[in-house]
């Protein structure tokens, strides 16, 4: 998939100004520079994606009550934040667009330079994995398991689920998919059970 040029650093801000219609003259107006566009772009997808996927947590995880309800709020919660290819974003109009970002800031992040990509990364992936885990802490602090350290466990779950068979980014069927999903959320819980 080619990136737009508002999100290629190679592309130029007349193609940029073209692909956006409008001028030269009103991008510079509002950007000092394409950089400056770039970082603005990568930090607003960010905070956008972020949005959705504390909402997904907050709609699956928020109601366990107990260990029974434990296994398939993680469930919901990951077949809806994963695509059939293992990403995030399953379902979001934005996400094959927000992966491409992705792909561009991370062949970008020596040159973005340390304070854009921390910027990045706490605005979008840091605070999606703090909120989720907050509700490990939680359901740890209630019984529902036993986390001794919330943040490695958010990491731990993240990569068990989004494990796919084949090379990154190959897709699967959507039974493979929610049998993926239903094998890593279960090696979770099983690592954690009180």
């Amino acid at each position: 998939m080619r990136s737009s040029p508002a999100t290629d650093t190679r592309a130029g801000i007349d193609a940029i100004a073209t692909a956006s219609e409008t001028s030269t003259r009103t991008i510079y107006k509002h950007f000092a520079d394409k950089r400056a566009l770039f970082v603005t772009v990568i930090v607003d997808s960010a905070a956008q994606v972020a949005e959705a996927e504390i909402a997904l947590i907050e709609r699956h995880l928020s109601t366990a009550a107990d260990a029974g309800e434990v296994e398939a709020a993680l469930r919901a919660f990951a077949t809806d934040r994963l695509d059939e290819t293992g990403g995030r974003l399953a379902g979001m109009a934005h996400s094959a667009a927000h992966r491409a970002l992705i792909g561009q800031v991370r062949s970008e992040a020596a040159h973005l330079g340390t304070e854009v990509i921390t910027r990045w990364w706490e605005v979008g992936p840091g605070r999606v994995r703090a909120e989720l885990a907050a509700v490990f802490r939680r359901w740890a602090g209630t019984g529902l398991l036993h986390i001794s350290d919330a943040d490695r466990a958010a990491v731990h779950f993240s990569r068990l689920v989004s494990a796919t068979p084949g090379p990154p980014a190959s897709a699967v069927g959507a039974d493979e998919r929610a049998a993926w999903i239903a094998d890593g959320v279960a090696v979770f819980v099983r690592a954690h059970r009180p």
